[in-house]
């Protein structure tokens, strides 16, 4: 029984969130509005969002240094590796999914608070009654802002998640700048860079529209605000891990 009314509970939410995603890619009543919507969401979603990136980048990329090369104290293996299992780190996994994780807490809980707050002051029943296409005009800014800004924060974060494990290298004693620089640059496929965009892209509508839903459909008082907020960062989070495996298994394999 409890089975049975979880099923239809999930296809219920699917459905109402497909339903919600045509209401979205209507044809905008004003080009001129939504320009500016896109351009005030990538300052909001995107600039704000650099400096958390940064600090997660360096330093992750240089504890993965340090725990690479105090695997790979061998004198067999040459010191390159280091330098070359970080890159492979950074490109593959943590600067796409990792970091679309945090921006799922950061940015996901902000679009569901402030969606589901003018849904509680009724904000887009008045947006509705004026002819307004609500969906569109609150939701379509944001997940274009994401789509445009998000590889850009991933590609930065790539970066910076090298430059953390260059800063290990100066100061480590169990590898140089050299070897490290050399294994950065070591069987470098170009297509790790695409499939890290696909992925990213892919993050990045689920980032904006899967918070959207829980905020546009928010009932009640400032409690349920909360609890949209938090229903869209584990419902964000869980679909990026199984968006995350599909697409290794259809891209790497």
């Amino acid at each position: 029984m409890f089975y049975n009314y979880l099923m239809l509970s999930i296809f219920h939410h699917i459905g109402k969130y497909f339903l919600l995603l045509g209401k979205v890619f209507k044809t905008p009543d004003n080009y001129k509005l939504i320009r500016k919507q896109i351009i005030h969401e990538m300052m909001s979603l995107g600039i704000g969002s650099l400096g958390l990136i940064a600090i997660i980048s360096l330093f992750m990329g240089a504890v993965v240094t340090l725990q690479t090369a105090s695997n790979l104290n061998n004198p067999l293996l040459p010191a390159y590796l280091i330098g070359y299992a970080t890159r492979e780190s950074f490109i593959l996994e943590m600067a796409p999914t990792v970091m679309s994780l945090i921006l799922a807490g950061k940015i996901g809980s902000n679009i569901a608070s402030e969606i589901g707050a003018m849904r509680i002051t009724e904000q887009i029943d008045a947006l509705e009654i004026m002819g307004v296409n609500s969906a569109s005009y609150l939701i379509f800014p944001k997940i274009i802002a994401a789509l445009v800004f998000i590889p850009i924060i991933v590609i930065y974060s790539m970066f910076l998640g090298a430059f953390g494990g260059f800063i290990v290298s100066l100061y480590s004693s169990g590898m140089t700048i050299e070897s490290y620089i050399t294994g950065l640059r070591y069987d470098f496929k170009a297509f790790s860079i695409v499939y890290a965009m696909i992925k990213t892209v892919f993050f990045a509508f689920v980032i904006t529209s899967i918070p959207s839903y829980h905020g546009y459909y928010t009932q009640g008082g400032a409690l349920e605000i909360g609890k949209s907020s938090t229903k869209s960062v584990v419902y964000t989070s869980i679909v990026i891990l199984i968006i995350n495996y599909v697409l290794t298994q259809l891209l790497l394999l």
